[in-house]
């Protein structure tokens, strides 16, 4: 007998249901136009609900919408989720070719992005996926307000480079703390929440709350922001403290990335791959205590694959910072 359970299991808690049934490009936590009706505005959200443990979809423009991945299966098939349940899970079960029938057991990896290639021609093994537990979260985005523009405008980021970089307005953010007790965050005008997203995780950041750094999915120990728009060839890279200085830098035509934080560990074989890539790669930290130990460190670290820093003539003070960051000139500076 099919069950609920097991469907959701092999599914990634529903969410392979909605990539099946769900026609067009979208993703989790972004809001997206309903491919089922004439939907004019971007209103369609799915997003990781913590307290049933499934994905689910919510639809603001067509509340008819709201539901988790059998409700919403069953209304593209015209059945009703609460009589003909097991039909729908019948169908799912047989379109997208799970093998539950008869109480077989789950297919091992059904939805792993190993192929066979990857593990020998024609091998039959399967190794062992060792995915972390990814932390829950469920987010609602919103356009970015006048009033958020001008924040990153102060910086010399503009709307363009946010959209190339994946960086969104948020109007709720929830996920759990370290004791596993779930809670929510609000936008508001003095606190605003951006999201710098990628596919399995969101970093968020908050420029005026006391918690500036949060995030939820599964957040990669080889955490790098920026990577993915790096040319295949370049003249200088930069290596920056944190997003908002590769935003900035992006925003005055420099290539850029940064690390989780200025103390991460930066991985050699990233940089080694880089080098054959840039010509000059040089980092740039702030000049405050922190700044200059952890660059002198991942200089001398890094130094095999002609890494170099760059460090500004400051005093370290965040006025300075915010100075350098929106184009005002600085004197000549000095690479170590």
């Amino acid at each position: 007998m099919l069950d609920k359970n097991k469907v959701l299991s092999c599914t990634h808690d529903g969410l392979d249901i909605f990539k099946h049934y769900l026609p067009g490009t979208w993703r989790v936590g972004r809001n997206f136009k309903n491919p089922f009706y004439g939907d004019t505005k971007a209103s369609c959200n799915i997003y990781f609900d913590r307290r049933s443990g499934m994905y689910r979809m919510k639809d603001f423009g067509d509340p008819d919408y709201a539901g988790d991945c059998f409700s919403i299966v069953g209304k593209i098939k015209n059945l009703d989720c609460t009589k003909d349940f097991t039909e729908i899970l019948k169908q799912i079960n047989e379109e997208m070719n799970l093998g539950l029938e008869n109480g077989s057991a789950l297919p091992q990896n059904r939805y792993s992005s190993k192929s066979k290639a990857e593990n020998g021609k024609g091998s039959s093994r399967k190794e062992p996926l060792h995915i972390s537990k990814p932390k829950p979260y469920s987010i609602f985005e919103r356009g970015f307000t006048l009033k958020e523009i001008e924040f990153w405008k102060q910086y010399g980021i503009t709307r363009e480079i946010l959209k190339l970089y994946k960086v969104v307005s948020l109007n709720e953010f929830a996920s759990e703390n370290k004791d596993s007790k779930p809670f929510t965050m609000y936008s508001s005008e003095q606190e605003p929440i951006f999201g710098y997203f990628d596919k399995r995780y969101v970093k968020i950041y908050r420029p005026f709350s006391q918690i500036r750094f949060l995030y939820g999915g599964n957040l990669p120990e080889s955490y790098c922001f920026g990577l993915e728009q790096l040319p295949a060839k370049g003249n200088t890279l930069f290596i920056t403290g944190g997003e908002k200085d590769v935003l900035s830098l992006a925003s005055k035509g420099f290539y850029a990335i940064c690390f989780n934080s200025e103390t991460s560990a930066i991985p050699e074989s990233l940089i080694k791959k880089l080098s054959y890539r840039f010509k000059h790669i040089l980092i740039l930290y702030d000049v405050d205590k922190t700044g200059l130990a952890t660059s002198l460190k991942h200089q001398k670290q890094l130094s095999a694959f002609g890494v170099n820093r760059l460090v500004l003539p400051l005093s370290g003070t965040k006025q300075e910072t915010v100075a350098v960051q929106c184009g005002f000139p600085v004197e000549l500076t000095s690479i170590e």
